[in-house]
């Protein structure tokens, strides 16, 4: 789910195209990858619109928003990262789609991609 936006760089610097998603983790929500590519230019400003309507709060360029859309992430590898707050970190991630027909509610937990995560030998 998006948690969070900021304006692009170049010829999208007018608009909120720098994402970051979070994962359910219990009752809290749990920033968990950032990406920038994958949406259309129609998809772009339709989010960019929601956005500046749903804005929580600013911290200098970046927005909180509501957390109510769900997106499908794909990346190219995934494993454990002390940097990171959720635990993980992966490699290239990208928007696969939009999915408007999920909620919240049906977004990925924590713990369903930790157990995407390599086992140890």
């Amino acid at each position: 789910m998006l948690l969070y936006a900021q304006p692009g760089h170049g010829r999208r610097s007018n608009l909120l195209t720098d994402y970051t998603f979070g994962l359910r983790d219990g009752d809290s929500l749990v920033p968990f990858a950032k990406a920038y590519s994958g949406l259309t230019d129609a998809e772009i400003l339709e989010l960019d619109r929601w956005l500046r309507t749903h804005t929580l709060e600013r911290f200098g360029p970046v927005r909180s928003v509501q957390a109510e859309q769900v997106f499908e992430l794909a990346f190219e590898g995934i494993q454990p990262s002390a940097r990171h707050k959720s635990g993980i970190a992966v490699r290239f991630p990208r928007i696969a789609r939009w999915r408007r027909d999920l909620s919240i509610a049906d977004a990925d937990t924590l713990q369903q991609v930790k157990e995407l995560l390599p086992r140890e030998r």
